[in-house]
């Protein structure tokens, strides 16, 4: 299942709602008698919600962050097909699907969104978009591929 940034938000707000609502329902005493052990317990769980939230909307932002970053390889490919393109007189075309675009994307620095993290058996790390990995699976023998998505999700 891929996380969206927009879910985390929604969790982040519901979290947010929560804790307002234990925070009405446990206000401190009214009459400053002792309080019984669950409202204090309550509260702490508000305490907890109210970090939840915060955390959510820091994960949220981060997993925007890393969507919009861009692949950034040195060439443009197909995000469909890959490494597929032809350039001639200032127009790309996809030998594959026959799409084209209006300028040499060929020749140009990838401006896709990364999506993969690619991890060659030296340890390096490179951010690749879905067009660039199709690619790189071919080539890079014995590397890691995790969608970035994914990493997002099991952080923490």
């Amino acid at each position: 299942m891929t996380v969206t940034p927009e879910q985390l938000r929604a969790l982040a707000t519901r979290a947010e709602a929560l804790t307002a609502e234990v925070w009405a329902l446990c206000g401190g005493s009214a009459d400053g008698s002792p309080e019984p052990d669950p409202l204090v317990e309550a509260r702490q769980a508000a305490g907890w919600l109210a970090r939840a939230a915060e955390d959510l909307q820091r994960a949220a932002a981060e997993l925007a962050r890393l969507q919009v970053r861009p692949c950034g390889l040195p060439w443009g490919v197909c995000q469909e097909h890959g490494n597929t393109l032809s350039s001639r007189a200032g127009v790309s075309e996809c030998r594959v699907c026959r799409r084209t675009w209006s300028y040499d994307r060929l020749g140009r620095p990838c401006e896709e969104p990364a999506t993969w993290k690619v991890i060659d058996l030296a340890g390096t790390v490179t951010r690749m978009c879905d067009g660039h990995v199709l690619g790189a699976r071919a080539a890079a023998r014995g590397a890691t591929f995790v969608r970035i998505d994914q990493v997002a999700g099991q952080a923490g």
